[in-house]
């Protein structure tokens, strides 16, 4: 009998990892809502992920938190837990379970390349590897995203009498696209949209360059031209967009590969930048893991058991319910 059963569930010490309904013991990849949710009795994860969630759901968002430091494991039950950085967020981790029998890591979500953002991504060996497949099609090679980010800046600079809005995710993506325009050298203000502040104020406490960033208010409105303004996806077809100055309207994911995505959501300028695994950061890490067996959580689930069994490692789709497809 395995450590883990198929709903990520360890019942010899009665814990689930990233269960979507309230559970007495959880244990928390990292701090996305399809991931991380309110209602726990005892919470187990690290201390950026911790304080994420209290800053999104409310400091008493679980009864009991108790925080564990990447690579020091805790042990209960005679089950040794230790996690590892996996380069997704900031705070994610991958959770590596043992016994006397096997080795099980749950990588959550996950990206291998560097990020300046994150704690970057820790190969673990394994016997079996649960593994995400969002973009689990040899099609999704995600480019360097310093090239991605400095086509927004050319953008910018050559069409400096409208506003650039950028769509991206509140936690992560947002912070992400700032510290790479920063990187390369955009000290100019960054507007942002209201839901972003929060969380950037704790990415920027924890010594990530974000630089100068202004919430958006009606009484600023009027400054963006020739500016980027930054805002959830939801936010670029709502109508606070169109009190913004002349716009043009960029999106920041993995899902920008995709030119008819892109066309749907009227993207006139898509930026190919992910937080998770491509294709090929998918399959080197199933390689070099030494994983016997892989469970896949969701995704493009069916290409990627098909890579697994073709190169004699065992896999099947678990297709868990709830988690989010967005990157």
């Amino acid at each position: 009998m395995s450590i883990l059963n198929r709903s990520l569930y360890i019942s010899c010490i009665n814990s689930y990892i990233d269960p979507l309904k309230p559970v007495d013991k959880a244990i928390i990849t990292h701090a996305h809502a399809d991931h991380a949710r309110a209602g726990h009795k005892n919470i187990l994860a690290t201390q950026d992920t911790i304080n994420i969630m209290k800053i999104r759901y409310g400091e008493k968002c679980a009864t009991n938190f108790q925080a564990l430091a990447y690579g020091t494991p805790i042990f209960i039950n005679n089950i040794k837990i230790t996690l590892y950085p996996a380069g997704h967020i900031l705070g994610s981790a991958q959770i590596l379970l043992e016994d006397k029998k096997e080795r099980v890591l749950v990588t959550g979500d996950y990206k291998t390349v560097e990020d300046d953002t994150v704690q970057n991504f820790q190969l673990v060996e394994t016997d079996t590897l649960i593994t995400e497949a969002t973009f689990g099609l040899p099609i999704f090679k995600h480019p360097n995203p310093n090239d991605e980010i400095k086509k927004l800046i050319k953008s910018v600079k050559y069409n400096n009498s409208i506003c650039h809005l950028v769509g991206v995710y509140a936690l992560g993506k947002a912070q992400r696209v700032i510290n790479l325009l920063r990187k390369n050298n955009y000290d100019e203000v960054i507007y942002i949209h209201g839901a972003l502040e929060k969380i950037s104020k704790y990415y920027s406490s924890r010594n990530i360059n974000l630089g100068r960033l202004v919430k958006i208010n009606m009484k600023n409105i009027n400054d963006t031209k020739g500016k980027i303004v930054l805002a959830p996806p939801s936010a670029l077809k709502d109508k606070w967009a169109r009190k913004l100055a002349p716009a043009k309207m960029c999106m920041a994911s993995g899902w920008m590969t995709v030119k008819q995505r892109a066309k749907q959501r009227l993207i006139e300028l898509p930026l190919v930048i992910s937080d998770h695994a491509d294709w090929f950061e998918l399959t080197s890490t199933i390689s070099n893991s030494n994983a016997s067996k892989v469970w896949i959580t969701h995704g493009r689930e069916d290409a990627l058991k098909y890579w697994c069994l073709k190169n004699n490692i065992q896999a099947e789709a678990l297709s868990l319910y709830g988690r989010d497809e967005e990157d």
